[in-house]
C-alpha cells in the first residue's frame, strides 16, 4: 500500500544559504517542513514565505546545535509531537579562519561540536526510526575542503573529512535497509559562511568565482533524492577533488594555504 501522506523534511541550518534554498526545493515538492537554526526572526520569514506560496506545513525550532545537549533536544521534542522525520539534512556547519595555536579554545570546540558531534548524534538518532519504516533518506553537508589539509582553516577542513568519510561508511551499512546516506561535497558557495569564518578577502573568495547556493542545493537535492553516496557540485570542484588523489599532499597542501592567503 503506497503511503499517501506529505512526508516530512528537517533541515538544520535553515535560515540562509544552500539551507534555505533546500526549504524551497522541498516545499516546491510539497513536502512538509521542520527548519532549525538559531535566528528565530529569519525562520519565521521564511516560513511564512513557503507556506504562503506552496500551502506546506512549516515547523520552526530556533536552536544553537553547537550546545552539547540540542540534538537530543530536537529530536525529543519532535517526537513528542509525532513528527516522522523522512528525509534528514545535516546542513548546518562554520569554519573559523586563523592558526590553530592563536584560536580560542571555544571556537575549537564549538566547529567539532556542529560540524561532526551534532551531525553525528542527529543522524544516530533519527536513523533509527528510519531503518524501523524501512525508508529514508540522510543528507550531509561536507565540502570539497574534507579531500585535503587546510592550513589557516585546520579544524574546518579536518571536520569535513569526518563527514565525508562517515557518511560513506554508514550508506555502505545501511545497504538494503530501505535508507539511504548522501554526502554533498560544495565548493566555495556564496552564502553567509564566509563572514561568518573572516575568509571574504582571502583569494579563495576574491579570485575564485563562488558558485551560487541555489545551484549547490540543486546538485544535492538531485543526488540524494537518487540514492547517490557522493556528489561534488560543480565540474572545477570535481576536477579539484580529483587532482588531490594524484598530487604530492605536502604540495596540495601549500596550495590549500595559498588560497586562503588575504587578498
Amino acid at each position: 500500500m503506497v503511503n499517501s501522506q506529505p512526508q516530512t523534511v528537517l533541515i538544520t541550518g535553515a535560515s540562509g544559504g544552500i539551507g534555505y534554498e533546500f526549504a524551497k526545493l522541498f516545499a516546491k515538492d510539497h513536502y512538509n517542513l521542520v527548519l532549525v537554526a538559531r535566528n528565530a526572526a529569519k525562520l519565521t520569514q521564511i516560513a511564512n514565505e513557503l507556506q504562503r506560496q506552496f500551502g506546506v506545513s512549516v515547523k520552526t525550532v530556533v536552536l544553537d546545535l553547537t550546545f552539547p545537549t540540542a540534538p537530543r533536544t530536537l529530536f525529543d521534542t519532535l517526537q513528542r509531537e509525532n513528527v516522522t522525520v523522512d528525509i534528514l539534512i545535516n546542513n548546518a556547519g562554520y569554519g573559523v579562519f586563523g592558526e590553530f595555536s592563536k584560536m580560542p579554545v571555544e571556537e575549537i570546540a564549538g566547529q567539532i561540536q556542529l560540524n561532526i558531534t551534532s551531525l553525528t548524534e542527529l543522524t544516530r538518532l533519527f536513523v533509527v526510526p528510519m531503518i524501523e519504516c524501512k525508508r529514508g533518506r540522510i543528507l550531509n553537508v561536507a565540502s570539497v575542503a574534507g579531500f585535503q589539509a587546510g592550513p589557516l582553516m585546520a579544524v574546518y577542513y579536518a571536520t569535513k573529512a569526518y563527514v565525508i568519510l562517515f557518511s560513506e561508511a554508514i550508506a555502505n551499512e545501511l545497504a538494503g535497509s530501505g535508507v539511504t546516506v548522501t554526502c554533498l561535497c560544495p565548493g566555495a558557495t556564496d552564502t553567509g559562511f564566509q563572514g561568518r569564518a573572516g575568509i571574504e578577502e582571502t583569494l579563495l573568495f576574491k579570485l575564485l568565482r563562488p558558485m551560487d547556493a541555489k545551484t549547490v542545493a540543486r546538485d544535492g537535492h538531485r543526488a540524494l533524492m537518487s540514492g547517490k553516496t557522493l556528489t561534488i557540485s560543480g565540474f572545477r570542484n570535481r576536477l579539484l577533488a580529483e587532482s588531490v588523489r594524484f598530487s604530492p599532499r605536502k604540495l596540495v597542501t601549500a596550495i590549500s594555504r595559498k588560497v586562503l592567503d588575504k587578498a
